[in-house]
C-alpha cells in the first residue's frame, strides 16, 4: 500500500525570515506511517486548492496566536505574536479541506485554528481573561516531554476510542484557549479547570485536535503515539481510521 503524502503546515521565525519546523511534528507522521511534506508559506488560492486536492491528509502546526479578527474581537494588549501569512494559508486551506473531506490533525494553535474558522472563539490570554478559579498550569518550561496536568476524556467518545484511556497527563505550552466552542466541534477533552482540550469535527471522517505537545512526547507517551498512528491510518483510504465510525 502507498504510504499516505501529509501536507505540515510550516512555522514562522519573523526576525530569520524563514519557515522552519519542530522534527517532532515530522517523525512522529514518519514512524506512524506517513510521508511528511512542509507546505510552502503561499496565499495564493489555487495554490493552496491545489496542495488541498494533491494531500491525502493535513497537520496543522502549533504556533503564533489567532488574529482575533478571525473571531469577531479587536486584538488586546494580552494578545501574543501573530502571523498574517499563516493565518491566510490555513484559513484557505482548512476550508478546502473541510470540503473536501481530508483529513486533518491540529495542535495547540492548530485547535485554536479549527475552533475559530469555525464560528467559535478564544480566550487571548488565559491567565488574564479566565481568572484564577481552579486554573492550571497551561504554559510549561522545559523540558516539554514531561506532562504537567490532567486531561479527562468522555468514556466512549472518538478520542476515548482512540486512546483507550479516560484520562491521559500531558505536556502544555499555550496561553490561548478555546473560550466558546464552535457549534460544528464536539469538545472530547477536558482539563482540571474545564478548558477544552481536545475537539472533533463530527461530521467529517478525520478532523480531530488537541490542545497539547505530541510531537514532543509521543515517543515516551504512547497514548501520544496513538493520536498520529490514527490520523495516518484516516490518510491510507476512505475507510481506514474514519473515527466516526
Amino acid at each position: 500500500m502507498r504510504k499516505p503524502m501529509i501536507g505540515v503546515l510550516p512555522l514562522y521565525d519573523k526576525g530569520k525570515d524563514s519557515y522552519w519546523m519542530l522534527p517532532g511534528y515530522m517523525k512522529g507522521i514518519e514512524e506512524a506511517g506517513g510521508i511528511p511534506v512542509i507546505l510552502p508559506m503561499t496565499a495564493d488560492r489555487d495554490v493552496i486548492g491545489t496542495l488541498a486536492e494533491s494531500f491525502d491528509g493535513f497537520l496543522f502546526t502549533g504556533g503564533h496566536d489567532i488574529n482575533p479578527r478571525i473571531y469577531g474581537e479587536q486584538e488586546e494588549e494580552v494578545c501574543g505574536e501573530l502571523c498574517e501569512a499563516r493565518d491566510i494559508l490555513e484559513s484557505v486551506l482548512f476550508e478546502q479541506v473541510v470540503q473536501l473531506n481530508k483529513p486533518a490533525f491540529g495542535i495547540c494553535r492548530g485547535l485554536q485554528l479549527f475552533n475559530a474558522l469555525l464560528g467559535g472563539t478564544l480566550y487571548q490570554d488565559i491567565p488574564t481573561q479566565r481568572g484564577s478559579d481552579n486554573q492550571v498550569a497551561h504554559k510549561q518550561e522545559p523540558p516539554y516531554t514531561l506532562p504537567i496536568h490532567h486531561v479527562y476524556i468522555e468514556k466512549g467518545n472518538a478520542l476515548h476510542q482512540i486512546l483507550g484511556k479516560e484520562s491521559v497527563s500531558v505536556n502544555s505550552y499555550h496561553h490561548q484557549g478555546i473560550k466558546t466552542l464552535s457549534a460544528q466541534l464536539a469538545a472530547v477533552a477536558q482539563a482540571e479547570d474545564g478548558l477544552v482540550e481536545a475537539v472533533i469535527m463530527p461530521e467529517k471522517k478525520f478532523i480531530l485536535a488537541v490542545q497539547w505537545h505530541p510531537e514532543f512526547s509521543y515517543q515516551v507517551d504512547d497514548f501520544n503515539f496513538k493520536l498520529f498512528v490514527q490520523f495516518v491510518k484516516s490518510c491510507e483510504s476512505e475507510v481506514c481510521g474514519d473515527i466516526r465510525k
